[in-house]
């Protein structure tokens, strides 16, 4: 593939959702259905579960951290009908314990959401147990997730959705944290491995989709200026997914679609221009990319 069908590509990338709402939301999305957020209890999953009770959905919110997970569940039931219970997605047992109990009170998923995730910063040869528990929930829950709840969703024979969150990191890959890094492209692969599946299987009607945050304020972090609150990443998810995109890269208020268009750009043209990885950053490199940037 030329440069120029890589840049064309990824302008195709953003310049669908970015271009305003849809007006029709996904049938996902619809009164009574029924949603499924791991990592529920703050930021982003607790965003998701305050917007699926605005559209009238039932919630089902799963995290490690029970008391914040049953303070937020309370604080929706005034809306809907919520549940929640915790659960550790690293482990594939608990999570087909879950979806056992998901389907059997409710019937049905219409949006599984495979969101937590935790951040354990080690080196490539340093920090073999922060490897492990960054690999285990960042990449194994998601892989939990989705095998413990596809088939049943593709069986019921009605419009469904997975997302699955993923990271920037995951895609430009820079240097700090490599775990997170590693684990969030793995997600990306998976995801898009998974979506394939799903648009090749007989009368499927589910569908999967890469969230991909910006500098988003989550947990008991102070909100800063530039970063985005939760609830404008999940509004951007819906309207993008009721678009039918697949690819959910937000922006935020530092970081321009312009400029996420040049990074991932720069990061794909390090193997087509033969440079070093992570030219971004390397002393050869980096005022020319800086040069390159949208202001």
């Amino acid at each position: 593939m030329g440069l120029l069908q890589i840049a064309s590509g990824v302008d195709k990338l953003f310049s669908s959702h970015q271009s305003g709402a849809s007006t029709l939301s996904h049938l996902a999305f619809s009164t009574g259905r029924v949603a499924v957020v791991t990592g529920a209890a703050s930021g982003i999953g607790l965003a998701a579960c305050k917007k699926f009770a605005e559209l009238g959905m039932k919630i089902w919110m799963t995290d490690v951290t029970s008391d914040a997970l049953q303070a937020a569940a309370d604080e929706l039931r005034v809306q809907t009908d919520v549940l929640a219970i915790g659960v550790d997605v690293a482990e594939l047992e608990q999570l087909n314990d879950f979806a056992d109990q998901v389907f059997g009170h409710f019937g049905e998923v219409a949006v599984l959401m495979n969101n937590a995730a935790t951040r354990n910063p080690a080196g490539c040869w340093q920090g073999y147990a922060d490897w492990q528990k960054t690999m285990d929930v960042n990449m194994w829950g998601v892989i939990n997730g989705v095998q413990a709840f596809t088939q049943r969703m593709i069986e019921q024979s009605q419009s469904s959705v997975i997302v699955n969150t993923g990271s920037k990191q995951g895609i430009t890959n820079p240097p700090n944290n490599p775990p997170c890094n590693v684990a969030k492209a793995a997600v990306k692969s998976y995801t898009e491995l998974l979506q394939h599946e799903l648009r090749n299987t007989a009368d499927c009607q589910v569908s999967a989709h890469l969230l991909v945050p910006g500098w988003t304020t989550t947990g008991s972090a102070e909100h800063k200026l530039g970063a985005w609150l939760p609830g404008r990443v999940i509004d951007m998810m819906i309207a993008a997914i009721s678009n039918g995109d697949f690819y959910i890269i937000c922006p935020d208020d530092e970081t321009t679609p312009d400029m996420d268009k040049q990074r991932i750009l720069w990061g794909a043209q390090d193997i087509t221009e033969n440079r070093p990885p992570l030219s971004r950053w390397h002393p050869d490199f980096k005022q020319v990319f800086e040069a390159q940037t949208p202001k």
